[in-house]
Order: structure tokens, then sequence, then C-alpha cells
């Protein structure tokens, strides 16, 4: 039975209503409209669902959101506007990172997560933290370029 719960998201609270044992993924497209975070395996594997939660970067298909709790999540959505984007965004269309795009969510959340805990990486730390982001177009060396401009213009 679907219990009501409040969820803070992008730095607002929100109330929804979801089964106790539903993923977060669904509460976030379904029931808020968020659709950043895409479902891609729903198994934790692409990284296509990735949110940030309280700092790191999580799959959102394989978290029930009766883990949740008090932590704060933040979307894809939560980063910035078509008008103002966040640097990592803009970055991304600087380096036209993104060929089809399935994969930009996880992969600008998970740098997301990178960048608030390591401002200036190296390439290497940029490559570990998006290890475990599926790209199948080929566009890894772009998005790696992209997150290295965002570190270089962070103030």
């Amino acid at each position: 039975m679907p219990q009501n719960t409040t969820l803070n998201i992008n730095g607002k609270d929100q109330a929804v209503s979801v089964e106790p044992d539903s993923m977060l993924i669904y509460a976030l497209r379904n029931n808020l409209g968020l659709h950043g975070p895409r479902f891609g395996c729903g198994l934790g594997e692409c990284g296509a669902c990735t949110v940030v939660i309280d700092g790191e970067a999580i799959r959102s298909c394989i978290t029930p959101v009766s883990t949740i709790g008090t932590s704060k999540i933040t979307t894809l959505e939560g980063l910035g506007t078509v008008d103002n984007p966040h640097p990592l965004q803009k970055a991304f269309i600087q380096e036209q990172a993104a060929q089809c795009g399935y994969c930009i969510n996880g992969m600008i959340m998970a740098a997301k997560a990178l960048l608030d805990h390591t401002p200036h990486p190296s390439r290497d730390d940029i490559k570990e933290a998006l290890d475990g982001n599926l790209c199948r177009c080929g566009t890894h060396m772009r998005i790696v370029r992209a997150i290295e401009r965002a570190a270089s213009q962070a103030e």
C-alpha cells in the first residue's frame, strides 16, 4: 500500500505517495516528473539513473525510497537551467560530450560528486569516478575533457 513520504530533492521538500520498497528512480520520474535520471539497466550497472545523495553518486534504480530518510537528493534538474547551466553542464556542451545523450545524466552527476570532493582531480581520478558509468556511443574522451574543463574553471 502506498505511503506518504517526504523527500528533500534539489533543496526542496517534496511529498510523494509510493510503496516503501519502490525504487527512488520511480518516485523521481513518475511522481515528481524529474526526467534527468534515466532508467537503463535497473541493476545499478550502467549509471544512467545516478543522482547525488548527501554528496555521493548513488544509483537511484537500486535505492529504495524507504532508505532515503532526511538525506538530500540532487538530480540533474537541480544543477542548472537552460538559461543558466551549471559549469559542468556548460563544459559538456562546450566539449560536445554527448552523442545520443542517454548516459549524460549519470556522467554529469558522477562528475558533480567527484568535483565536490576533489575540485581539481587528475585524469585518473576522473576515470575512476566514471568507472561504473557506461557510454555506448564512444564519447568517453570528450566526457573526460568536459570534466577537466569544468574543474579548471572552478573558482
